[in-house]
């Protein structure tokens, strides 16, 4: 028997950014995400896409933009993995509160990216920032990623973030709950590692929220010939979707 979708309001986004319970909770989703291997799975991702491997000093960086970024621990992480294997990347961490502390940026600085912070609601985004006028070969972005963000929203919300993603880059990657009844019931279990009362509700919100199959694929606009769409799942409690613009994959394979 499926598990039927169901998107509710999770705790931690109604909580003000100093309150102890959100501190502590965003501590228990950086241990989850090292539980999960959502930087290995991240890594093994984005090292299939054909992002520009090398430059010049005078090349510009890549432009990287994560949605929902929180504090920017996990991207970073990524960005120590792959130190010297890109050139320069600028990376921009979008999300509702400035939770990028001065030691993280001092630490990306040290893995060579350059990284700052843009405080606006993800809907906001996607509806305000100009996209008429793109064609599909303009790249504002080189790279969009978003980890554990999109079962947030309801389908006509994630179809409106999609026409906005797909309008501003030719590369989009999504790691999320799997929507299965093992990881529900882990996400049951999620006090085991001292995770507060506001990860133990959130997590199995985060787990019925969550997707399954091609259901990323079935939100994402365009014409089927113009996107390469992945969906699948990785270890035992994530589910991965990628969308990559066809001809930017055969320019940039070969540029």
């Amino acid at each position: 028997m499926t598990m039927a979708r169901t998107v509710l309001p999770e705790l931690l986004d109604d909580l003000h950014v100093q309150d102890p319970r959100a501190q502590h909770s965003r501590r228990d989703l950086q241990l989850l995400h090292r539980i999960m291997g959502t930087q290995t799975i991240l890594l093994d991702a984005l090292r299939k896409i054909p992002l520009r491997r090398s430059g010049t000093p005078s090349t510009p960086p890549l432009q990287v933009l994560e949605i929902g970024a929180g504090d920017g621990s996990l991207m970073l992480g990524v960005a120590r993995a792959l130190q010297g294997q890109l050139p320069a990347v600028s990376l921009t961490l979008l999300d509702q509160h400035n939770l990028l502390e001065p030691s993280t940026e001092q630490s990306y600085a040290s893995a060579g990216w350059r990284v700052n912070a843009q405080v606006c609601d993800v809907i906001d985004w996607a509806k305000h920032e100009p996209v008429a006028g793109l064609t599909p070969s303009t790249k504002r972005w080189d790279l969009i990623v978003t980890n554990l963000f999109l079962h947030h929203f309801k389908d006509p919300q994630l179809r409106l973030v999609f026409e906005a993603v797909a309008a501003r880059t030719n590369y989009f990657f999504a790691c999320e709950p799997h929507r299965t009844w093992l990881a529900l019931a882990g996400s049951h279990m999620v006090g085991a590692i001292g995770a507060n009362a506001v990860t133990r509700q959130d997590a199995v919100l985060s787990v019925r929220a969550g997707f399954r199959d091609k259901e990323l694929c079935s939100l994402w606009p365009g014409e089927a010939d113009n996107w390469t769409l992945r969906e699948y799942p990785a270890g035992l409690f994530s589910h991965c979707f990628c969308a990559a613009r066809t001809d930017a994959m055969h320019t940039d394979a070969h540029a």
